[in-house]
């Protein structure tokens, strides 16, 4: 009688076909980290969250209805966030210019001031601004930044923004901003966006204190710096 031994089944197949799964997932791992690594990098030299913080006010402004009333006050909602907070607990105080920053950028969309200004070639920058702090703002407390144009001159726009707390209306802090226009002028954006000339309003008298303030400080670095006979 023939007599035969069983035979083994080989491992040499399933070896072959084990080694491209683990080429992979150690090729997967090591592009996992330099992922990570890159977005370390990215995070510890850029301020990420503004950018993308900036990118959805944009879209968000996009997809709203236009307001044609560049005069009308607009409201941007707000929450502290735990990002927000300092060491006593309360929102920091430049994340206060931070969200005016958004505002404003968001306000400047959706009145046409923001488009009008590309279109011209021109730059909206801030030349000056100054915020009172009424009331802190605590975690998690939900607000609105309330953005008003108060007037213009021949170089700048003039805002006033109002962060007011929703759970009792309190305005919390209030800036004035002075928006310098880079490349033409205030009245020429606004007759390209209305397709007529408006009259300037009165400014409030705070504004007008404000803006000798400015000129002041501004005459006084002048001095310092031996400038004084320049134009302004």
């Amino acid at each position: 009688s023939c007599s035969s031994s069983p035979i083994e089944p080989s491992t040499g197949f399933s070896k072959l076909h084990l080694i491209p799964r683990q080429r992979f997932l150690r090729d997967a791992q090591e592009m996992l980290l330099l992922v990570l690594f890159a977005l370390l990098l990215l995070f510890c030299n850029l301020d990420v969250w503004y950018f993308l913080r900036g990118a959805l006010v944009f879209f968000e402004a996009w997809f709203q209805p236009t307001i044609g009333d560049i005069l009308a006050e607009q409201s941007f909602d707000g929450m502290v966030l735990p990002h927000d907070l300092d060491y006593l607990g309360h929102m920091n105080n430049s994340r206060y210019l931070r969200e005016c920053d958004f505002a404003r950028f968001h306000h400047y969309m959706r009145n046409g001031l923001f488009m009008a200004s590309r279109k011209l070639g021109a730059k909206l920058v801030v030349g000056a601004s100054t915020i009172r702090y009424r009331r802190s703002l605590a975690f998690k407390e939900v607000f609105e930044i309330r953005t008003k144009v108060l007037g213009w001159d021949e170089k700048a726009f003039y805002l006033e923004q109002r962060f007011v707390s929703k759970k009792d209306s309190f305005v919390s802090a209030v800036m004035l901003c002075r928006q310098n226009v880079v490349g033409t002028s205030p009245e020429t954006i606004i007759e390209y966006i209305c397709k007529k000339k408006i009259e300037c309003p009165e400014f409030p008298e705070e504004l007008k204190h404000w803006i000798s303030f400015i000129s002041a400080s501004s005459q006084a670095l002048r001095a310092e710096s031996g400038l004084e006979h320049k134009n302004k």
